[in-house]
């Protein structure tokens, strides 16, 4: 029998960050029970400390808010699709930035309640959730040049000049579960809105669980400690990035329609 994950080509570059938390998903018999058995077994919770579990969507409430649910309850609907998936397993793998992330949507629903409008804080704080990436780059001058390329547009000078940087003094985490879902069939324009996180050059030669739980703690006080607002983001056309896609030739970065010239204020 088919399953709604089957579709996924795990070893792609842009699922590296829940690759490790999906394996034991993909080989349960029933996913959303060994969901929730590896939530218990980690010890997850919201920022109320209540303990996390996943739920069908049918017993989220009628008219309850779903940030509001999560944040009251510590249970997080979830349905069988790509879109709630691919949360589910975000929630495993940055519980940190999940938490702080809810926490943040909760008290903006608390403060303006539900309207056509998010606001600006929930509006910054849904993006991140549904369409982050996270542009981990050591601090020193090469760091600080690949950056100062991003936020300038500058596309060639970011992915070709500067490709051998990536994996040695930068690396890139896809953390929006939205992102991801539109990955399991990629196209040249998927775009994200890219979370820069400077670190110490010894980062980079911690194990890929030490680096990803040393993200989630970092990212996590970030947001805990600033006003989150769009201004915050750099936009990355993923499939630009060194690597992740086959035919990253000279003309490929020349397409404006994707990789975009900066416009000026």
């Amino acid at each position: 029998m088919t399953r709604f994950f089957d579709e996924i080509d795990w070893p792609q570059a842009w699922f590296a960050a829940v690759r490790e938390s999906a394996d034991s998903l993909l080989a349960a018999e029933d996913w959303r029970s060994q969901l929730n058995h590896l939530a218990l077994e980690a010890g997850l919770s919201n920022h109320l400390e209540l303990p996390l579990r996943f739920i069908t969507q049918e017993e989220l409430p009628e008219g309850t808010a779903y940030e509001a649910h999560i944040s009251a309850t510590g249970l997080v609907p979830t349905r069988e699709n790509l879109h709630d998936f691919f949360n589910a397993l975000v929630w495993l793998t940055f519980p940190a930035i999940k938490r702080q992330l809810n926490a943040l949507q909760a008290a903006q629903i608390a403060a303006l309640g539900i309207g056509k409008s998010r606001g600006p804080a929930r509006d910054a704080a849904t993006i991140f959730d549904e369409n982050a990436a996270l542009l981990v780059l050591a601090d020193t001058p090469e760091g600080a040049d690949l950056i100062a390329a991003l936020r300038a547009h500058a596309w060639q000078d970011a992915f070709v000049r500067q490709a051998d940087k990536f994996g040695g003094c930068a690396e890139v985490w896809c953390f929006g579960h939205a992102l991801m879902e539109k990955l399991v069939k990629p196209y040249k324009a998927i775009t994200a809105h890219t979370w820069v996180v400077m670190v110490e050059p010894a980062y980079f030669k911690l194990d890929a669980s030490a680096r990803r739980a040393h993200i989630d703690g970092v990212v996590a006080a970030q947001l805990a400690s600033q006003v989150l607002t769009t201004a915050d983001y750099t936009p990355l056309p993923v499939l630009g990035i060194p690597g992740w896609w086959p035919q990253q030739d000279a003309a490929f970065y020349q397409d404006q329609q994707v990789f975009r010239v900066k416009r000026r204020n």
